[in-house]
């Protein structure tokens, strides 16, 4: 049993982990679109809130000295031709995803490192093209065909991985300023000496060489040989933690693998020693490939192009049942439909029909979707249909059960619902989901947050409505004062709007305090009275008055009645 355990173990391959890192991807994913902009200095911004940074450079930015980081008045200064676009993250992972997917042909274990990698698990995958070198190089090509820059990194982990394609051939660097030389380890005090020497005037060192097949590659079980040289930064680490062991004279990897773990986890966090063990595969990280979102839509392609209505809507007739099957089958609803109509002349035309609840019920969807038919050119004819839920939300069925009378209950009550349904859906088709809006009871005593507005799509009708002890006004504004005497009982004349109105009956008070737990600046003036007043001209008003707490007190007008 043991000999057959060890000849299992030596025919499984090693675990050999491959990272994919695109330097320049949000540039070049828009100079793809621009091709002619591509010898020209170009760089997308970043928006920090208090000034725009670069983000992403192309190589004709790079190579006019702008970097990464730098701030855009400092770059257009060094280089006045720059041209700029602002970021937009939605768009760059869209299109790192697509880059996954073709990613795919190498492996199927091929996960996202965002904003700009990729990582794949080609153990056992890499002798199918020829071996890992070979592999490396037709990956290096397709992506160069794409328009893209690429630099990567093969290990036995994930870690190393990511830290061969990012820093292979990178010198480690100092945080230090120079200043502080008497407060550094003994150890350090010579490498400070030599770096003294060539800033006085002797011979600089030389630079770090771009990084080889053999940077980038770790041969198997030489992970420790690899990481040893490259910067901590390779690590995966914030910042902060990079400068403080620079401050103390750790500058690599290989000055951190013969520390005590315990002193590091206690000085530093145990984020350091995870993210080294990681690398030197202590500890396990395995390559999670994201599963792709399941995907509801249905194709009909026609023998004969087609434009009039009729022909349109026996089409629909064809597609909705297959959707609806689909997403019955998943427990799902469709929030938003979309009809594409793709014509003879290599165009297509479109229509979105959102619904109030999601639904798989193709009766209820069908309405939607031959109400906005009008909408679609045919053109010189339509030659294919695909239908797609492009949201779909969670649904269950409703099924009444009890004796006859609850259950003709329920039916009745979810029909109703159902119409209220339909018709917010089509109402929300023309002037939109968002314009459509209801009444909430709020959770306050005050008048003004006794009630909320929310979205009629994505909420559920008010039930059981809390009753005040006196009625309310059929419109509440903010307080607006009134020029009357500061007395507690209600004026008989008194000023409002430039009006002057004579009080003819007053019913009330009311009193109402206001929510000590929050600072409201509106009830900073204290407990309120509120009466219901009818005036001689025959305005029925609802006034206060404050009985003053950090601010003066007074009368205020704060509604008025049917």
């Amino acid at each position: 049993m043991e000999h057959n355990r060890n000849i299992f173990a030596a025919a499984m391959p090693a675990r050999r982990i491959l990272s994919l890192w695109f330097p320049r991807l949000g540039a070049e994913r828009l100079l793809r679109q621009a091709d002619t902009l591509r010898d020209q200095p170009f760089a997308v911004l970043r928006d920090t809130g208090q000034m725009q940074v670069l983000n992403s450079l192309s190589e004709a930015a790079s190579a006019a000295g702008l970097h990464h980081g730098q701030p855009l008045r400092d770059a257009m200064a060094m280089c006045p031709e720059l041209i700029t676009r602002l970021q937009n993250r939605q768009a760059e992972g869209a299109f790192l995803t697509v880059l996954q997917r073709w990613a795919g042909k190498f492996s199927p274990w091929v996960a996202p490192v965002p904003p700009d990698g990729l990582v794949i698990d080609v153990t056992g995958c890499t002798h199918l093209f020829g071996g890992e070198q070979p592999l490396m190089a037709q990956i290096e090509g397709e992506v160069h065909d794409l328009g893209l820059s690429v630099r990567m990194g093969l290990a036995d982990t994930q870690g190393a991985a990511w830290a061969l394609a990012r820093f292979a051939g990178v010198a480690a660097g100092s945080h230090r300023s120079g200043d502080a030389i008497e407060q550094e380890a003994r150890a350090t005090r010579s490498r400070a000496a030599k770096r003294r020497h060539w800033e006085r005037g002797g011979a600089r060192p030389a630079l770090a060489q771009p990084p080889s097949e053999q940077t980038r590659i770790a041969e198997p079980g030489k992970g420790h040989t690899a990481l040893s040289p490259l910067p901590l930064a390779a690590l995966r680490l914030e910042g902060e933690v990079v400068q403080q062991l620079s401050r103390l004279g750790l500058r690599r990897i290989g000055d951190l693998i013969g520390q005590p773990r315990a002193g590091l986890a206690r000085r530093f966090g145990k984020g350091l020693v995870l993210r080294l063990d990681q690398a030197l595969g202590a500890v396990p990280e395995p390559v999670s490939p994201a599963k792709p979102p399941p995907r509801y839509a249905i194709r009909l392609t026609l023998p004969d192009p087609i434009g009039l209505e009729d022909d349109l809507l026996a089409a629909l007739d064809k597609l909705l049942p297959a959707l609806s099957q689909r997403l019955e089958r998943d427990a799902k609803g469709a929030r938003l439909v979309r009809l594409q109509a793709f014509r003879t002349d290599q165009t297509m035309q479109w229509i979105d029909a959102g619904l109030a609840r999601p639904t798989h019920d193709p009766d209820r969807i069908r309405p939607l979707l031959a109400m906005k038919l009008d909408e679609l050119d045919a053109g010189y004819g339509i030659d294919m249909l695909r239908l797609e839920a492009v949201q779909a939300e969670p649904v269950s069925d409703r099924r009444p059960a009890g004796h006859l009378d609850a259950a003709l209950a329920a039916r009745e009550r979810q029909t109703s619902e159902r119409q209220l349904e339909d018709l917010l859906s089509r109402i929300g088709g023309r002037v939109g989901m968002e314009a459509i809006t209801r009444r909430h009871p709020g959770n306050s005593h005050i008048p003004e947050k006794s009630a909320l507005t929310l979205s009629a799509a994505w909420s559920e009708p008010a039930v059981g409505w809390p009753k005040p002890s006196t009625p309310r006004p059929l419109l509440i504004w903010q307080p607006e004062p009134v020029d009357a005497p500061d007395t507690p009982q209600p004026p008989a004349a008194f000023r409002w709007r430039r009006q002057d109105l004579t009080l003819k009956l007053a019913t009330g008070p009311e009193r109402i305090a206001p929510e000590w737990w929050l600072d409201d600046p509106n009830w900073r003036s204290g407990v309120r009275d509120y009466w219901q007043v009818i005036t001689e001209r025959g305005d029925k008003l609802w006034l206060f008055y404050a009985h003053g707490g950090t601010m003066s007190s007074g009368w205020f007008c704060q509604g008025q009645f049917a």
